[in-house]
């Protein structure tokens, strides 16, 4: 079989021997050719024009203006005779004249409005009525915004709705008989896909580049799991969709992973079967109502997991319960891994607020906990996500050292304060670290709480419990600074 380069297609010629056959069959697939020689698979690149043709139309451009004050320093007549001066003086230069007051005579400067350009992003068009989807970042802070179609015509929109959390806005223009784009399954993408990004790169509307879905389900620490995808995505794409050779759109171009500022192979989308449920809670409420549970979390790594007998390195561990919260009330404590909620798996960190805040607030859910070597079942009403300030952590009051042990810790009481303030029980101070837990990332005034499976109550039982580790494996060791709890794993010394 023998395959000649056309362009941006192969063609396909069947050459049959003397003692060799070969079949080949063509299937189409997106705009793909597909030939199959025996057991083998070869696919052309596809042809994009047909996706393109049927999509660009409901790409639009998205232009914002803001309005600023700046002083006008001209003077009566147009001229300003002390102009020369500021290139020596500064800027704010102003001379005092006799009977001419600073700042009160002919000529000073003054304060006024004008409306300059803040940037331009794309969009796209979900609805025959003129609803359109792009990025909050892209509109975020505009006086103004301004929506092009591809046929120039040019329309002020209106911000229906933002949700700073997910970076997603939703606009209306005063438009009929528009042509949204059907509405795809970001659920269904598989790595290798082939996929196109539309948008405005640098102002340059209607710009269309190709590549194919490099991963899913990318966690960045943000609230969504991003499409990562190596489509050439720049400034001005942000808010653009990114589509599949079916030309529905699956995802909503948000991000380049840039050193330069500049694509650099790596772009992020955020899912459309996520984006969609915003969009449907922006339309009815102009805001986006989630779910909370008042903790704080991190990760478990696969050393906490042996330690504290976790089957595998799964859920989230508890860094801190908020006092009064629907997780306090519900009895969750710092230190629990919370594995499961409301009957879905948390596998990674990131899935609990996810799940937590795609749940109605008032709704009562089970969740799951790994508390001291087994599964702890409780039930939480899910409260409303408001805006907080996180509390800074306060170093607790210094005490005298006493000799290290075989974590490397030396401890006292816990101050009254420390414990009126962040309202806690048990646990010992550290007042002087080195060797194990020095390496493990320990310091003065952090608090241990539990070490194993045992809470610590006191400095003489936190002794006892040291001098009975096993010294050929790592103790799992409850730590809090500040307001926050974290695990971490110490190797006892011999």
């Amino acid at each position: 079989m023998q395959f000649d380069q056309l362009g941006s297609h192969r063609i396909a010629r069947m050459v049959v021997g003397v003692t060799t056959a070969a079949v080949l069959a063509f299937a189409p697939l997106g705009g793909t050719a597909v030939a199959q020689t025996g057991t083998s698979l070869e696919r052309s690149m596809p042809d994009f024009t047909q996706v393109v043709e049927q999509t660009e139309a409901s790409v639009v451009n998205i232009r914002t203006t803001e309005t600023v004050r700046v002083r006008n320093r001209m003077g009566p007549g147009g001229n300003d005779p002390y102009e020369m001066f500021r290139w020596f003086f500064g800027p704010d230069f102003m001379p005092n004249l006799p009977g001419h007051p600073r700042g009160e005579r002919d000529g000073a400067p003054s304060e006024q409005e004008r409306t300059v350009p803040r940037g331009v992003g794309s969009g796209f068009i979900i609805t025959e009525d003129g609803f359109v989807l792009t990025n909050n970042h892209v509109i975020s802070g505009s006086s103004d915004i301004f929506v092009t179609l591809t046929d120039g015509k040019e329309h002020r929109a209106k911000v229906i709705g933002t949700d700073a959390r997910t970076d997603l806005a939703l606009l209306k223009i005063d438009a009929k008989g528009l042509k949204p784009l059907p509405i795809g399954e970001s659920s269904s993408l598989r790595k290798g896909q082939w996929v196109l990004a539309i948008g405005s790169p640098f102002g340059l509307e209607s710009t269309v580049t190709a590549g194919i879905v490099s991963a899913l389900n990318r966690e960045t620490g943000d609230y969504l799991p991003f499409i990562q995808t190596d489509v050439a995505v720049n400034p001005g794409n942000s808010g653009g969709p990114l589509i599949d050779l079916s030309g529905r759109v699956v995802g909503v171009n948000s991000q380049i992973v840039s050193r330069s500022g500049g694509f650099m192979g790596i772009s992020l989308a955020i899912p459309i079967d996520e984006a969609m449920r915003v969009v449907e809670q922006l339309k009815d409420h102009g805001k986006v109502t989630r779910g909370r549970i008042g903790v704080q979390i991190g990760t478990v790594s696969e050393e906490v997991a042996k330690a504290i007998g976790l089957p595998k390195a799964m859920g989230a561990m508890v860094s801190n319960v908020e006092r009064g919260g629907p997780a306090d009330k519900a009895g969750v404590r710092s230190g629990d891994v919370i594995t499961h909620f409301d009957g879905r798996d948390i596998n990674h960190m990131s899935d609990l607020p996810r799940l937590v805040g795609d749940t109605k607030p008032g709704t009562r859910a089970s969740m799951e906990l790994w508390r001291k070597g087994k599964s702890v079942t409780v039930k939480v009403t899910v409260g409303e996500m408001p805006g907080a300030d996180e509390d800074e952590a306060r170093p607790s009051d210094k005490q005298e050292p006493g000799p290290a042990d075989a974590l490397g810790l030396t401890v006292g009481e816990v101050p009254a304060a420390s414990r009126e303030q962040y309202q806690f029980e048990g646990g010992v101070e550290v007042t002087e670290v080195e060797g194990p837990a020095a390496e493990a990332g320990l310091s003065r005034g952090d608090i241990v709480l539990t070490i194993n499976d045992t809470d610590i109550s006191s400095p003489a039982q936190y002794a006892s419990v040291v001098s009975k580790l096993d010294k050929s494996r790592p103790a799992a060791v409850l730590v809090m600074r500040g307001d926050q709890s974290q695990w971490v794993t110490i190797t006892p010394r011999k």
